[in-house]
């Protein structure tokens, strides 16, 4: 691997995580390399939004680390991990309702000069121009794919290293979702890290090129996506939910 693309690539290491006193993730490791589509699967209950909390900083890990590179961001608060270059999609699209679209925009990019503000909305407007018709109306009028391109342009708008994005497909209809997927294909190209935490495989496979299987919060799989498409029988024998695996 490169300098660069050690310095901008996710580690998970050993990372277990409790929750109500139990545990729900336990030594999971996996990496997210620039660059790249990685893909997590498995189905509900799987502890896959948990380990998402964790490498956002909202829960502790009790064990294992998160690393950036070299840089340590177990034990750092989420607006110190995201301003190291991790950018969080959580599930279910949690914007500011009372806000318009320019507002939340606004919210996410507070951290720059107002140039480098103007040029990173632009940025991500260039990816979703349809919230340019939408850009005065509050957030809770949206449609649900409305509020995943808000939260996804939140995300990019700190032109993150990488960006987790949890539930995608969550609630929304196949042909918004597949509006949506080429953002992640072209934030992969432009070098950014993406991690997608998929219940549903056949969303998933046609993105990815690493795949690993979250089940009873360890992993039970992990390999290139292909092997997932060329034997469905090994992501069954995984556990997870049944949809058509779309092939590359």
């Amino acid at each position: 691997m490169s300098t660069a693309g050690a310095v901008d690539t996710l580690r998970i290491e050993e990372v277990s995580v409790e929750r109500g006193g139990r545990t729900v993730v336990e030594g999971v490791s996996l990496a997210v390399a620039p660059g790249e589509v990685t893909t997590l699967l498995g189905p509900n209950g799987a502890g896959k939004s948990s380990l998402v909390l964790a490498i956002g900083g909202v829960l502790r890990p009790t064990a294992g680390r998160v690393l950036l590179g070299d840089v340590d961001l177990t034990r750092k608060r989420p607006e110190r991990i995201r301003a190291a270059g991790v950018a969080i999609v959580p599930e279910g699209r949690r914007l500011l309702p009372a806000l318009t679209v320019e507002d939340n925009f606004r919210v996410a990019a507070y951290a720059f000069s107002r140039a480098e503000a103007k040029a990173r909305i632009e940025y991500a407007l260039e990816l979703f121009p349809e919230l340019e018709r939408r850009w005065t109306t509050q957030s809770r009028l949206l449609s649900g794919g409305e509020q995943q391109m808000v939260v996804l342009g939140q995300a990019l708008v700190a032109r993150p290293k990488v960006i987790v994005v949890d539930e995608l497909s969550l609630g929304l209809a196949p042909l918004v979702v597949k509006r949506l997927v080429p953002t992640l294909e072209e934030a992969a190209a432009s070098g950014m890290g993406v991690l997608l935490i998929e219940q549903f495989a056949h969303i998933a496979l046609g993105l990815a090129r690493t795949a690993y299987v979250l089940e009873g919060g360890v992993i039970r799989y992990h390999g290139p996506t292909q092997a997932l498409v060329d034997d469905p029988d090994l992501l069954h024998s995984a556990y997870l939910l049944g949809g058509e695996v779309v092939k590359r």
